[in-house]
């Protein structure tokens, strides 16, 4: 079944995975058709057949959204893909392509040229890679490869230090990357039956088990100690939202450090302490917003931690563009949008 493609958002309703497959009279129109659900599903890609691509090409693609997580199976017979300097971005927004993959080997055989790696890919390889690299792939044999979409700035989130990486890890005897494979397939089964706030958990749980597949390729030091703090108390603030008390004097509290000492840890971050508690906050309060069954505004706002409506609506306004009961008001008429992003 064919699907239009839409864009990624932050709802995170019960849904079932949603489908496409190539079609076409012929193969260049298949092709055609295949480079569509690509740019859509995964990356845009210059697509073209090679001598192993078969009249009757067929391609396939299963995504499941974990809100801005991503689930990917995708299976298709031989074909070649190029995106190069032109190529990235040339479909839209960098960002939507600022993407870190996280990839298993199903069935069949991949070749891949990233920047200075080349990789060959069979069953049972893993790998990760990098939505901002010029890539060439060739799929040698009919192939089945299922992939984690990770948003750049979430694995920052867990793991500041990832641009320290001269070039990703291989990941073929990394005892967390077994692991993560073997979480990822075990969501590709349950991720339909779980409710919202589940599917938020899962994505967490992926996140923080990507996190452990990077960081030991990573130098050590003190910028580095420094930058692990910053995470750990990044994922305090995560998880303490609903605490009204939250604020840098009970985040210094459970770090054991002064506040002077906290700010400082943040000085030359782009966000202070109190401002990661105030958005953290308000992207907690947009993703419920967004759910028909989550209560009032005002219930919304007490539940992650605001203590006034009327501050509330400013801040929500000025971050997002719209206000918290116009947001309410279209996820009540089932609207499929969200507002603006960030300002």
């Amino acid at each position: 079944m064919s699907t239009p493609l839409a864009p990624c958002i932050h709802r995170m309703e019960r849904t079932g995975p949603e489908r496409w497959s190539a079609r076409g009279g012929d193969v260049a129109s298949r092709l055609d058709s295949w480079s569509e659900i690509l740019e859509g599903t995964h990356l845009h890609f210059e697509i073209s057949p090679t001598h192993r691509t078969p009249a009757g090409f067929r391609g396939n693609v299963v995504r499941r959204a974990m809100g801005d997580i991503v689930l990917v199976d995708c299976a298709s017979a031989p074909f070649r893909g190029r995106r190069d300097r032109s190529t990235i971005g040339a479909a839209g927004p960098v960002a939507k392509e600022n993407v870190l993959g996280f990839q298993f080997v199903c069935r069949g055989v991949e070749t891949v040229h990233e920047g200075d790696r080349e990789m060959t890919l069979s069953p049972g390889s893993i790998a990760i890679w990098d939505g901002l690299q010029p890539t060439d792939i060739e799929i040698v044999e009919p192939f089945h490869k299922r992939t984690l979409l990770f948003p750049r700035e979430r694995v920052r989130a867990v793991c500041p230090r990832l641009d320290e990486l001269g070039q990703l890890p291989s990941l073929d005897r990394s005892g967390p990357a077994r692991l993560l494979v073997r979480y990822m397939n075990a969501l590709a089964a349950e991720l339909p039956q779980l409710d919202a706030d589940a599917a938020v958990a899962a994505a967490n749980v992926a996140l923080e088990l990507l996190r452990a597949v990077v960081e030991p390729e990573l130098p050590s030091g003190r910028a580095a100690e420094r930058a692990a703090l910053r995470a750990q108390i990044r994922r305090h603030v995560r998880n303490h939202l609903q605490d009204s008390d939250l604020g840098p004097t009970t985040i210094a509290f459970a770090f054991a450090m002064s506040v002077r000492a906290l700010h400082a840890l943040f000085e030359d971050e782009a966000e202070s302490v109190a401002v990661i508690v105030r958005n953290d906050r308000l992207q907690r309060c947009l993703e419920d917003l967004q759910r028909r069954d989550a209560g009032s505004v005002t219930e919304i706002a007490f539940r992650w931690g605001f203590s006034e409506t009327a501050h509330f609506s400013r801040v929500f306004k000025r971050r997002f563009g719209a206000t918290p009961s116009e947001v309410r008001h279209l996820a009540q008429l089932g609207a499929q949008a969200s507002p603006a992003e960030p300002v």
